[in-house]
């Protein structure tokens, strides 16, 4: 499977993004899709989840504001990101894997490069 994340950019406080992540091959309805993200001298954080069964987990302090789904058909996965905060700004990485997480140290077998999303105040 390969990972290609895009719909990053600029935004104010307040404003909404939505990311996508095209994943390659034919297997992609068995993983569970995942967006992580890392800002700037910290480590990478798990953001959210969507599981091959539909099931979806999110970090706390993106409860209610994200939006993680997937379109199975057309091998992508979205973040929609409302009411953005300064704090949401990183860079975010789409990834793949058959087990489910909610940690950013879990065994991911797939990686996309990172797009950027930075909120402004």
């Amino acid at each position: 499977v390969q990972l290609q994340a895009s719909g990053g950019g600029l935004v104010q406080a307040g404003g909404s993004l939505r990311l996508s992540c095209a994943a390659s091959g034919r297997t992609f309805s068995n993983y569970g899709m995942y967006w992580l993200r890392q800002a700037p001298g910290k480590e990478r954080e798990f953001v959210a989840v969507v599981t091959s069964g539909g099931s979806t987990y999110y970090r706390d302090s993106v409860k209610g504001r994200f939006t993680i789904s997937r379109d199975n058909a057309k091998n992508t996965v979205y973040l929609q990101m409302n009411s953005l905060k300064p704090e949401d700004t990183a860079v975010y990485y789409c990834a793949a894997a058959r087990g489910v997480f909610t940690t950013a140290r879990g065994r991911y077998d797939y990686w996309g490069q990172g797009t950027q999303v930075t909120v402004s105040s």
